[in-house]
Parts: structure tokens; C-alpha cells; sequence
């Protein structure tokens, strides 16, 4: 299995509304020297977590022990710039399973899809209501359910739904990756093969 099956996700979240958010500042240029997926997560945002001689800034939000949780909000445009997939590894590794935003680059999307993170997208008002319930209580929780198709912020109720592609779907509900999805068709595979032999 690539990663945990992907169902029902409750849990808090960690809100960041910066718009235009790219892969760059998701994971800085000088780290992707490793092909492995591990270690990402400790240069997540690393420029902006971390002041020159590498002490923490207290102001970035990942700084700020009042919010945790599996679930990063972000601003518009999430994940723009360069195709590099180490951003998707970076915010997997660091512990989020899902990232919401209103708008999410398509590239990002795809990357972080192929490696179990969920990308919701919202619409701008609903985003927004996310963000405000937040800040009136950082411990506020979300329920993303991927089965229905839903976000529903838990403390008001109100829901909204979402899209997502119904292979990539099935892939996250399984916890597979494209290798994984082939492995598991390996028995009907073989028996197609038997029967356009003969």
C-alpha cells in the first residue's frame, strides 16, 4: 500500500491565507536533492518558518502551538509555480492529509492526488467561513469526507461539496498509488490475457 486509505478525515486544521502560495515557498529550491519522499517535511515553508540562523519565526502560523491538525486551509491559487511533486512530499511529510483552498494549480493537484493528500476545493465564501470559524476557535474541527464528497465545518454544521476524478477517488479510498491500482487488477489482468491468447 502507497499510504493510509483515505474515508473520513475529522480533525483540526491550520489555516494559512496567503493567496498565490507557490511550490517555491512550499519547499525552497536548495532541499530537493533527496528522490526519497522522506525528510521533506522538516524544510516545509522553510523560509518562512525559519529566521537565517535557522530559529523559528514566532509570527508563521506553523510556529503557533494554538493550531495543529491534519488539515492545512490555504488561500487562493495553492501550489502555483514549478511541477516539482517534492511540495506535495513536503506537506504529506510534515503530517497534513489534506489541503483546502479555493483554487488549487492543476499540477499540485495532480502530485499531491498520486501520493494520498486529498486537495478540497472550496468555493471563495465557504474558504472563507472556514477561516473565520478558525480564528474564533483554533481548535475547531473539520470533517472531510471523501466517500460523499463533502467538508462540513462541525461547530455550525454547514457543508459544502466537492469534486474529485473517480479514479483518483478509489485510488485515495484504497490507499493506492498507480502501481498499486495495476497490483490489484493483476487477477483480471492475467485471465484477459488467458482469453485473447485463445
Amino acid at each position: 500500500m502507497a499510504y493510509d486509505k483515505f474515508t473520513v478525515l475529522k480533525s483540526s486544521a491550520v489555516p494559512m491565507p496567503i493567496e498565490n502560495v507557490d511550490t517555491d515557498q512550499i519547499i525552497p529550491a536548495r532541499f530537493l536533492k533527496a528522490t526519497e519522499r522522506k525528510g521533506f517535511g522538516d524544510n516545509l515553508f522553510r523560509d518562512w518558518r525559519y529566521n537565517s540562523d535557522n530559529t523559528p519565526k514566532k509570527d508563521f502560523v506553523l510556529n503557533n502551538p494554538i493550531y495543529s491538525g491534519e488539515i492545512l486551509v490555504g488561500g487562493k491559487n495553492f501550489g502555483s509555480g514549478s511541477s516539482r511533486e517534492h511540495a506535495a512530499w513536503a506537506i504529506y511529510d510534515y503530517g497534513f492529509r489534506c489541503v483546502v483552498s479555493s483554487f488549487f494549480a492543476d499540477i499540485f493537484k495532480n502530485n499531491s492526488l498520486n501520493i494520498g493528500i486529498l486537495p478540497v476545493q472550496v468555493s471563495p465564501a465557504f474558504l472563507d467561513k472556514i477561516f473565520r470559524a478558525i480564528e474564533s476557535d483554533p481548535k475547531t474541527e473539520l470533517e472531510v469526507n471523501l466517500p460523499d464528497q463533502t467538508i462540513t465545518i462541525l461547530a455550525t454544521g454547514e457543508s459544502e461539496k466537492f469534486e474529485i476524478n473517480s479514479y483518483k477517488k478509489h485510488n485515495l479510498m484504497n490507499g493506492y498509488d498507480d502501481i498499486d491500482y495495476l497490483q490489484a487488477m493483476k487477477e483480471d489482468i492475467r485471465v484477459y490475457a488467458e482469453k485473447s491468447i485463445y
